[in-house]
């Protein structure tokens, strides 16, 4: 019970359909000219602008940073050796008054 295309096929399409068609086609062809427009537009806008910081100055202040952590790392394990031996000190005074 297949029905065969020929040229005395008919289909029927209702306003609600036709309008529904007429109404997506406007659409894309709006969107379409919407974009041609924005791209149009940026096709126009200046350059941008190079970074502030460049890879050179960024790979001398993050060196510089790391040099300053190892530094610190440093510094406070001499003051916990400091500490150390202030505490040994102080034991020994404090077993000498006993």
């Amino acid at each position: 019970m297949a029905k065969e295309l020929n040229e005395n096929t008919t289909f029927n399409l209702s306003l609600k359909t036709l309008g529904g068609i007429a109404a997506l086609i406007f659409t894309l062809v709006s969107m379409w000219f919407v974009l041609q427009a924005d791209i149009a537009e940026a096709k126009e806008l200046p350059a941008p602008l190079p970074p502030d910081v460049t890879r050179m100055e960024f790979d001398m202040k993050d060196q510089l940073i790391r040099q300053t952590i190892m530094t610190t790392q440093k510094d406070v394990e001499e003051v916990k050796e400091d500490m150390k031996r202030i505490e040994e000190k102080l034991d020994k005074l404090i077993e000498k008054r006993r």
